[in-house]
């Protein structure tokens, strides 16, 4: 079971951490439901006036940065004030540097700065200047990051600006802002108000733009029938499409049945508004396509979008995909033909918690996805915006030439809802994961929800392989060579992954009332209910009864400011739920194996 520390506004140190004992049992969760799990639920919350108890607050951001536009400064959208903020005020349009002169190749002068930047090879790697959704391949921002982090950074060519000081950390903050959020020309990416102080035009949603598919040959692209999320919403849907992409592949990367093709190679794309994707085979027999389950299959886009389709005829909608109505679920789970009972019926082929990722397995390893089926896609979004917008998101699939290992993945579940910190404190959750002899480790990142503000993985000898601070951009850290785990002994293969959790702890120490669990802003979940302990107005801190126990959070006697709404953090589906999950790759190595 997951070891638990809990802290009262303090810090806790990795000895003190290291002092608890081992964790002795693991809860058996079988793997195909991992990744719909960890996909973070719904509240299903559709909330453009104000936010009822039970919801979480998603009413729509209509109106500028006040406190920015109060200093009088003004842009037409976040790329414009980026232009003056980073490029122009550091230099960068200097006609010796970025102006006319084009250093690298690049010009950032006002007129062509955002067409020479986004989706455009830089000269000095294999990199994007800007890949929406992705800072961590956009050359531009590890460039200007490794001129203020140089012990953190490392890229080809001088880091920038050159020969002048680097940016600060909240301009860095600001480009991988704009970047995560789709590095939109014109629009108002939410959050980077602040980072400007400056008024900018309300946020309107953003599509992200397209990702081009694989050449022919060299791989098969995916595309997410789109589906409409509401303005001030947040919605966890699974709807279902058909695929079939057998005239697509060369022969030499089939298997011997011809049913699955090779892949060593997958990225997705989808707008920024997303929280995950997850796309899953479904376990469904074509001849049950029309399941009374699925409900009516429609058009989604195009030209003839709304009118009913053939699902098995992948050009009857035109310029639109045939797709099955999105319901509102946790993940996939129950959704379509179940086999005549609740459970999973489908495993996960692909997915990201970003608007962009790419996933490369290790040279050698390789994993198989089938041919033609029927496809889920599990798709949670937030739209905080005033206006409707309708979700794209696409998926590309590479075909694996050199194929040696078959890819073994860690999705770890047995501690998932295990973070509880009471109302006004920070707690440590820890456990391990024994990896198999033989294992080859080349990759680790981690998910938690917003309250989890670091997470950590070490070895039994406290060697730190993972560290994270930023739950919903998390780091994936990758070895290469792969690290070996060869020991007989089970500890030496052990990976200690911990997370600490605040819940309402203000960096003072102070309680904050609005960063702690509250009923009033936290979806009801089926897995833990939120059930008030604390006051969260009035007499901020007080122990308190329950739902409707405000008198005893009164300031004084009879002043009615009180409020019980103060919860321990609970394990949930939604984002004021918490999770605590370790994620990874490996292969064997079949000689090391025990």
């Amino acid at each position: 079971m997951a070891r638990t520390l809990r802290l009262a506004g303090g810090t806790l140190t990795q000895e003190e951490i290291r002092m608890k004992p081992p964790s002795l049992t693991k809860l058996a969760v079988p793997a195909l439901i991992a990744a719909t799990i960890a996909a973070c639920g719904d509240s299903g919350s559709s909330n453009p006036t104000g936010a009822p108890p039970g919801l979480p607050n998603t009413e729509p951001n209509t109106e500028p940065n006040a406190g920015a536009c109060d200093a009088g400064r003004s842009f037409d959208g976040t790329f414009a004030g980026i232009q003056e903020v980073i490029f122009e005020r550091h230099g960068c349009t200097a006609e010796q540097c970025h102006g006319s002169a084009a250093q690298g190749g690049l010009e950032l002068s006002s007129a062509v700065a955002y067409a020479n930047l986004v989706e455009v090879d830089s000269q000095g790697s294999t990199l994007a200047r800007i890949l929406p959704g992705d800072h961590r391949r956009s050359f531009l921002w590890l460039k200007l990051a490794a001129k203020l982090d140089p012990d953190s950074f490392e890229v080809s060519g001088a880091p920038m600006p050159s020969g002048l000081p680097a940016v600060s950390e909240d301009d860095l903050e600001l480009l991988r802002l704009w970047i995560y959020g789709g590095a939109p020309e014109h629009e108002t990416v939410l959050g980077t108000a602040d980072y400007l102080d400056a008024c900018l035009p309300p946020a309107e949603p953003v599509t992200i733009a397209p990702l081009p598919p694989p050449p022919p040959g060299e791989g098969v692209q995916f595309v997410m029938p789109p589906w409409t999320l509401p303005a001030g919403s947040e919605h966890e849907v699974c709807f279902a499409s058909y695929y079939d992409v057998s005239d697509q592949i060369p022969a030499e990367f089939l298997d011997e049945s011809g049913s699955f093709f090779y892949t060593d190679t997958s990225e997705l794309r989808q707008d920024p508004q997303s929280h995950h994707l997850i796309l899953d085979y479904a376990f469904v027999p074509i001849d049950d396509i029309r399941h009374p389950s699925f409900g009516a299959w429609t058009c989604k886009g195009g030209a003839t979008d709304g009118a009913p389709c053939e699902p098995l005829d992948l050009d009857s909608c035109g310029d639109g995909l045939c797709a099955t109505e999105p319901q509102r679920t946790f993940g996939c789970l129950d959704y379509g033909p179940v086999g005549g009972g609740p459970g999973v019926s489908y495993e996960p082929i692909g997915g990201a918690q970003e608007a962009q990722s790419r996933v490369d397995l290790y040279p050698g390893v390789y994993g198989q996805v089938p041919v033609r089926g029927i496809l889920y896609w599990n798709s949670h979004a937030f739209n905080l915006t005033a206006s409707d917008h309708r979700m794209n998101g696409r998926l590309n699939f590479m075909f694996a030439k050199d194929r040696v290992y078959p890819a073994v993945g860690i999705f770890d579940l047995s501690a998932l809802f295990a973070p509880n910190a009471a109302p006004f404190t920070k707690e440590v959750e820890c456990n391990d994961h024994v990896l198999p002899q033989g294992a080859r480790l080349y990759s680790l990142t981690s998910h938690t929800h917003k309250r989890g503000e670091l997470f950590w993985i070490d070895l039994a000898d406290g060697t730190r392989l993972y560290e994270n601070t930023l739950y919903n951009d998390p780091i994936e850290q990758r070895f290469d060579p792969p690290l070996a785990f060869d020991s007989p002994d089970a500890s030496d293969r052990t990976l200690t992954y911990c997370a600490r959790y605040n819940n309402g702890v203000a960096p003072d120490g102070s309680p904050d009332p609005e960063t702690v669990t509250r009923r009033s802003r936290t979806p009801q979940s089926a897995i833990a209910p939120c059930e008030p302990v604390a006051c969260a107005e009035g007499a901020i801190g007080r122990p308190c009864a329950g739902v409707g126990d405000d008198a005893t959070c009164d300031s004084s006697p009879g002043a009615g400011d009180g409020f019980c709404d103060a919860c321990p953090i609970t394990g949930g589906e939604s984002t004021e739920n918490e999770m605590f999950l370790l994620i990874g790759d490996y292969f064997i190595e079949p000689a090391a194996a025990s």
